[in-house]
């Protein structure tokens, strides 16, 4: 059974997303502050966090930044925060998704079911292999990343992206494939998610360049790994 880790202080929330979520068959676990959340999502097995941002004891961005350290676990993050600023930030700390308040049930369980079915299809296509682009080599068994020989740190949604621009290097890969392949699914949500984590994962892989000069963007196109 899929289990389901809650981090909400509302308890009204915390009833009407537990219910819809066990009516799908989802185990349930309920956190209402963040020092517990982190204590659960650590200590046990889940197969994906929602997470509130406004949370009592340690706030969700704080969260999430700890869980992210030591767990690649999909993260939602709900929001009552609708400026950009906000969700760019939960993004680009680790979290896959999210969704503002107020949102429906099944607004949220869209969203979560096209994250697991991503993750499933990551283990399926798991291989011992390597690929290597130019000086950035992406180990695809222990999802590690080097760029010139130095460990970088991704997160989970911007390793798929390399991932699928290391598939054929010089291709210029439009938003709406990249966006299918952070999904796992037709399913796109929102076209702004990709634009965050591209250019999270671009600041990365450029670390030893003065400008973008292995993830490029094409414009009205899409975006392309250079091969060398």
């Amino acid at each position: 059974m899929t289990r389901v880790l809650i981090v909400d202080d509302e308890a009204s929330i915390v009833r009407g997303l537990a219910y819809a979520l066990e009516r799908e068959e989802y185990e349930v676990e309920v956190a209402v502050d963040g020092e517990s959340a982190v204590e659960k999502a650590l200590s046990q097995p889940f197969d994906l966090i929602v997470l509130d941002l406004m949370l009592p004891l340690v706030p969700g961005e704080e969260v999430c930044r700890r869980i992210r350290a030591k767990s690649d676990v999909p993260i939602i993050m709900l929001t009552a925060k609708d400026a950009e600023r906000d969700i760019v930030a939960g993004l680009e700390i680790g979290a896959d998704d999210y969704v503002t308040k107020p949102f429906s049930a099944a607004e949220l369980l869209g969203r979560m079911g096209a994250l697991l079915r991503r993750r499933e299809l990551d283990r399926a296509a798991s291989r011992n292999a390597a690929r290597v682009v130019g000086d950035v080599r992406i180990d695809l068994v222990h999802d590690e990343v080097e760029v010139s020989g130095q460990k970088v740190q991704l997160t989970p949604s911007e390793f798929k992206i390399l991932k699928l621009l290391t598939e054929e290097p010089g291709r210029v890969y439009s938003r709406q494939e990249i966006m299918e392949q952070l999904w796992g699914s037709n399913f796109v949500g929102d076209a702004h998610t990709c634009q965050v984590h591209i250019s999270a994962l671009r600041r990365k892989i450029e670390v030893d360049c003065p400008s973008a000069k292995r993830l490029l963007t094409v414009r009205g196109a899409g975006y392309m790994l250079l091969p060398s």
